[in-house]
This record gives C-alpha cells, structure tokens and sequence, in this order.
C-alpha cells in the first residue's frame, strides 16, 4: 500500500531527482526564479561579493559524497 510521508529523511535523493525530472522546462525555471529571489531577498549583500568567479563549462554530480 502507498502511503504519503511528510519526514523529509524518508526522502532519498533519487526521489528527489525523480520529481524534479518530472517537472516541465517552465516548472524548472520557475523553480530556479524563486530561488534566486529567494537569495536576494535574504541576503542582499550576496551581488557584492568579490570573490564569486565563473565556473567554465558544466558541473554533474556523480554520486552523494559519505558522511
């Protein structure tokens, strides 16, 4: 039987990828926005940074580091 949890450590993060694999371009994008404001909202200084340097390509995750 299928249940539904509400404790995030049931939570694997190959559910999590699932779902937002699931998610549409313009639900990902959406997402991506709110984080941002989100960010911005809490921590204005963060456009200031010096330090912040670009990444040149991509970056992918491979496996979950072992606490």
């Amino acid at each position: 039987m299928l249940t539904v949890s509400h404790d995030r450590a049931e939570e694997s993060i190959e559910a999590k990828a699932l779902w937002f694999r699931s998610l549409s371009l313009q639900e990902r994008m959406d997402l991506l926005c709110w984080f941002t404001d989100l960010a911005w909202s809490s921590y204005s200084r963060i456009a200031r940074l010096k330090d912040a340097e670009q990444t040149s390509g991509r970056i992918r995750v491979l496996a979950e580091a072992q606490r």
